[in-house]
């Protein structure tokens, strides 16, 4: 049956200015790391994106590793993308990114040179049965590479038109504002920056937020639930469908379930109970109390879970004092993977 989209879709998400630019997001955006694999039915897949762009969530984010297996991912989104969302490409804000290892050889490895980011961008354009890409970030800082090797390709990729904007993700505050500057030099603004962030991983508000402050750049929060930890999934312990026993789930592992780290995750779901939400709404609408965060990114395995999601905009800002009582919980959790790229020394 033919998919025609709900005519009032974008009546139910609130949009946001990216930095200073002329794009918009929504509030929230799918991520589709880990369930738009092979692993996954390609009709499960077909039901979240379908949920999603219903809803507005007009933004898929993809990268050229996801999966699993690799790739995979752009493959599937590409069929269904064809099959299903044709009609509607130019309503549509496609992301994906080349950073690390994809394919067999030194040049395959990941990184930042040339020869990797130009390949892996063909090679997701063609997967994804596109001309183009929205947004094309570097997915990691590479301190192996020049940087002004990683900006000239970012910056060829939108000379070509094979990108129309240039992203980055887990680069320090440092990298950063020079990233920016080597794009500036090729009239290239940097839109967007994609850092992990969420209620136990607190590392953008250092320096980050007002770096892409100072640049008009946006940012784009990925794991705002902290890969399921901040939902209601792991109050009760691990269960049988978790993350952790799936493929391609490792990103999740047993030290982040820590005794400390579900314990602050129950009182949090006590403040989100008073507030009449769940705990994952709650972790989002906090992801979403500064301004310069333009979008958070979620990840889903059923369509409720978007639903559930996107019906966290519709509750009132979090108070002074919630904030205060969030703040005490609010910690580091050692949830980080992506520490290491996101340290200028990398």
């Amino acid at each position: 049956m033919t998919y025609l989209a709900a005519p009032a879709r974008y009546d139910a998400i609130p949009y946001r200015r990216v930095g200073r630019s002329g794009l918009v997001l929504p509030a929230i955006s799918l991520g589709l790391w880990h369930n738009f694999g092979d692993s996954t039915p390609i009709d499960v897949q077909r039901k979240l994106l379908r949920t999603a762009f219903d809803l507005g969530i007009n933004h898929f984010d993809l990268a050229n590793n996801y999966g699993p297996p690799y790739g995979s991912a752009e493959t599937n989104f590409g069929r269904l993308l064809r099959e299903d969302f044709k009609a509607y490409r130019d309503e549509l804000i496609i992301s994906s990114k080349a950073g690390w290892d994809m394919w067999p050889g030194p040049y395959g490895q990941g990184g930042g040179s040339r020869k990797y980011v130009l390949a892996s961008l063909d090679q997701s354009l063609q997967r994804l049965g596109l001309d183009y890409v929205d947004i094309f970030y570097s997915h990691r800082f590479d301190p192996h590479t020049p940087l002004e090797e990683t900006a000239s390709a970012l910056a060829q990729a939108v000379q070509q038109g094979k990108a129309l904007y240039i992203g980055i993700s887990s680069y320090s505050a440092g990298k950063t504002r020079e990233i920016a500057a080597l794009l500036r030099e090729w009239k290239v603004p940097l839109l967007i920056h994609q850092p992990a962030y969420n209620l136990f991983n607190r590392w953008i508000e250092k320096d980050l937020l007002d770096a892409t402050g100072e640049l008009g750049a946006g940012v784009i929060a990925f794991t705002p639930l902290a890969q399921g930890l901040l939902t209601d999934k792991y109050l009760k312990g691990i269960p049988a469908d978790a993350r952790i026993n799936r493929p391609g789930g490792g990103s999740l592992k047993q030290e982040h379930l820590s005794d400390d780290n579900v314990e602050r995750a129950r009182a949090l779901n006590e403040i989100a109970r008073r507030r009449g939400q769940s705990l994952a709404q709650l972790a989002l609408t906090w992801t979403l109390r500064d301004p310069r965060v333009s979008s958070a990114l979620i990840g889903a395995s059923r369509p409720e879970q978007i639903v559930d999601n996107v019906a966290a905009l519709r509750h009132a800002p979090l108070s002074a004092e919630e904030l205060a009582e969030i703040d005490k919980y609010a910690v580091e959790g050692g949830v980080n993977l992506w520490e290491k790229p996101s340290t200028d020394f990398a």
